[in-house]
């Protein structure tokens, strides 16, 4: 069209004067909005910023810095509760304090020393350090227990940074299936369960001066057996010895010191148990009334708020909650408790998105998950410093209450729920559980926030829920979970009267008696409930006694490399196979090219890793196939050490890949106990409790339901799955083991009209297809 201004005197169009004009029209004339393209686009955000405003702190609320502003429609009320008073604390305090206690300790020949401080006040940090400065390293190692692996080697590389040294040498780390130490290796973290094993080996602890069990507060399994064999070795040394006489074990020696008294042995020896909570005379008075040491805590002030009402999705409101804190509060980092790395994964995504969503006048917000199977260098950027101008929000399991310490958190949101281990003795399942958390975890939570500043901790749950619904603590864990591996531990150490052995907090009895149970079935004792041949050989794997038992049993069936294999890779967990969101059906396709001719999973795991090494173990091949390569790289480790565990028990490595019956009978001589049948239902009933059970949606005999399995362990989500499946045949049952099966367990249900396609007749296979 033609505009008036456009034309010249002449009456002609002038180009240059028409497209001014219309510039004129349709762009704002003041000189700052000139230089801002943008200026529309940040007119609709800061409306869209203010839109909705929320109210925000009590109901009586007299300071309008409380108010909170909300950028989505979502609205979630808090009420400021109490604060959590803090006082400052410099690491030289620490040090002085220390010096004393070292003095009183000396003269007064204390060995056991209870450490009371709160998280951050450099328990697990400066007192090995300090130790290390007062000479104590000069004959023997300091060892400093965590309860979890990630604890364990990031702690330890944060000492050798601040040590000047490198990781592996001076300082260093064990976890299961790996040992990142060397022969100048002082100092030594390590998690509860090495430290467990290497009494086993060395059961005086020679190699140590000082032994320093940190987070003692969480009660772990393996803590609680570590304060009870401390507590054992202070019987009467004759009584001891009397009964080691009686169960000497010919040509192994150092099991005449397995229960060695320590006060006599090793008057050397210093036991540090450190904790975060003030729960500390349980453990002095369990120790004959060991003295307390207490730190000067290292926390500001931290506001406690909780919501009004009760939130149905905690995941959600956690989500919502971190951006109302990103766009309205001050400077400050946030830290989110939430369960495992499913919600951890789930959260991430929806913040990527809607941070996304709220434009660029929103200062940028960086996402750092936690979790154990995230690669170390991914775990370490939550270490890493803030830039300027933007905020860091952290994810993280419990590991985060305790074990690591984050500098620059402010804000803390605490939705109250931790997946906790959960046992059933009399259906022997065991599950991974999402329940509420105790008190003092609450505390810890809370006291997060008041490292480097006051701080803040945003409950999303009610205070009447605190008060009325939370356990004072949380229940330890001997006390929630199988305890097969632990009595055989004990056995192996010499300790047969469990049943009054002095625990902290004793075990359920039925538990105790369901893995001495256990273990007579798989040959691992006798009737008179003492180590045999076999046990003994089983106490020398890291690993479930079931799996122990199929690795033991590999030497009859001439498949021990085949089975170590397999082992590795069920020590692995679920964290094999990856399914990108996009590309879920080229995934799984992939994962069903393993299960080629119905082999069932373990061999199925056996075959992937073969393929892998058939590779010269490529990357490439992992991301074609949709594996992830640090797990293969870690089944490949754990298999190394495996394969020289065999050794070490004089077990020949031989493969048998072509006689996938010998590999079966392998895995069903270590897991008979977990035989099932299938029913006219579609499906299954385990042979020895009758419980009903069904195969889990992954496994690759899925959509063919033999009529016969063996299951590696049972989960509870929706139903009772079995995971890692293996077709087997009846009569192995009664070969294998007579002495659990009778006849009428495993008659043939052939005749029984089954569902189409179900229950099909097992085949024998001798090749692998």
């Amino acid at each position: 069209y033609r505009m008036p201004d456009a034309y010249d005197q002449e009456g002609g169009v002038n180009q240059e004067k028409r497209f001014s004009v219309a510039m004129q029209r349709y762009r704002d004339t003041h000189a700052e909005e000139k230089m801002n393209p943008f200026a529309e686009q940040e007119a609709w955000e800061e409306h869209q910023i203010g839109k909705a405003t929320l109210n925000y702190g009590s109901k009586n609320k007299k300071q309008a810095s409380d108010d909170y502003q909300f950028v989505f429609e979502d609205q979630i009320d808090f009420i400021k509760a109490s604060v959590m008073d803090g006082d400052k604390f410099d690491y030289d305090e620490m040090a002085d304090s220390i010096e004393k206690s070292k003095a009183k300790s000396e003269s007064e020949a204390l060995q056991v020393l209870v450490i009371v401080g709160e998280t951050g006040s450099g328990k697990t940090t400066q007192i090995p350090q300090y130790l290390h400065e007062a000479g104590y390293t000069k004959h023997g190692m300091i060892a400093c227990t965590q309860p979890r692996r990630v604890a364990a080697m990031s702690v330890a590389a944060r000492v050798a940074h601040e040590l000047g040294v490198k990781l592996g040498h001076e300082v260093g780390y064990s976890i299961r299936f790996e040992d990142c130490t060397s022969d100048k290796t002082i100092l030594k973290y390590m998690t509860d369960g090495m430290l467990l094993r290497e009494f086993l080996g060395e059961p005086d602890l020679a190699s140590y001066s000082v032994v320093m069990v940190d987070e003692a507060h969480e009660r772990t399994l393996s803590t609680d057996i570590l304060f009870a064999l401390v507590k054992y070795l202070d019987w009467d040394i004759q009584d001891i010895f009397c009964m080691l006489l009686c169960n000497y074990l010919p040509g192994d020696d150092s099991w005449l010191l397995s229960i060695s008294d320590i006060s006599r042995f090793r008057p050397d020896l210093k036991l540090l148990i450190s904790s975060a909570t003030l729960d500390a005379e349980k453990f002095s008075d369990y120790f004959d009334s060991a003295p307390i040491f207490k730190i000067p805590g290292r926390r500001y002030p931290v506001e406690i708020h909780f919501t009004k009402a009760p939130e149905a999705d905690y995941l959600d409101a956690a989500i919502v909650t971190a951006l109302q804190i990103h766009v309205t509060q001050p400077p400050g980092d946030i830290l989110i408790f939430l369960t495992g790395q499913e919600e951890i994964e789930t959260a991430e995504e929806i913040l990527k998105h809607r941070t996304r969503g709220l434009g660029t006048k929103i200062a940028e917000l960086i996402i750092c998950p936690i979790y154990a199977n995230l690669p170390t260098e991914l775990q370490a950027k939550i270490f890493e410093p803030t830039p300027e101008g933007a905020r860091k929000v952290v994810l993280a399991t419990n590991i985060a209450e305790t074990s690591l310490t984050i500098d620059g958190i402010k804000y803390v949101i605490d939705p109250g729920f931790v997946k906790m281990k959960s046992y059933n003795p009399k259906t022997g399942m065991e599950s991974l559980l999402v329940s509420p958390i105790s008190k003092a975890s609450a505390m810890q939570r809370a006291g997060r926030s008041g490292r480097t500043g006051p701080g803040k901790c945003f409950r999303l749950y009610t205070a009447y829920n605190y008060q009325n619904d939370l356990d004072d603590n949380t229940v330890p864990e001997i006390q929630r979970t199988n305890l097969t591996n632990v009595v055989l531990t004990l056995k192996s150490l010499g300790i047969h009267d469990l049943l009054h052995f002095e625990f902290m907090d004793p075990p359920p009895a039925e538990a105790l008696l369901k893995a001495l149970e256990l273990l007579f079935a798989l040959s691992a004792l006798n009737k008179l409930g003492e180590l045999t041949k076999v046990g003994r050989r089983m106490a020398e794997f890291p690993l479930d006694p079931m799996l122990s038992k199929m690795i033991v049993v590999s030497e009859k069936y001439k498949c021990s490399e085949d089975i170590i294999s397999i082992a590795a890779m069920l020590s692995i967990g679920n964290s094999i196979f990856y399914r990108p969101k996009d590309k879920q059906v080229h995934a799984d396709n992939a994962r069903l090219n393993f299960h080629t001719g119905n082999v069932g999973d373990h061999i199925a795991l056996l075959k992937v890793y073969n393929s892998w090494k058939e590779t010269n173990y490529s990357t490439q091949w992992c991301y074609e196939n949709y594996i992830q390569v640090r797990s293969m790289k870690r089944a490949r480790d754990i298999r190394d050490q495996l394969a020289g565990l065999l050794e070490r028990v004089e077990i020949e490595l031989t493969t048998n890949t072509n006689d996938l019956d010998a590999i079966k009978k392998s895995i069903t001589s270590g897991f008979f106990p977990h035989s099932a049948k299938l029913q006219k239902s579609g499906a299954y009933r385990t042979l020895k409790h009758a419980q009903t059970v069904h195969i889990h949606p992954s496994s690759g005999l899925a959509q063919i339901l033999p009529r016969w399995v063996v299951y590696h362990e049972l989960v509870l989500t929706t139903k009772e799955y079995m995971r890692q499946i293996t077709e087997l045949k009846p009569e192995w049952l009664l070969e294998i083991a007579p002495h659990y099966y009778q006849q009428k367990d495993v008659e043939d249900t052939s005749s029984k009209k089954m569902p189409r396609g179900e229950g099909r007749a097992v085949q024998h296979r001798s090749t692998d297809n």
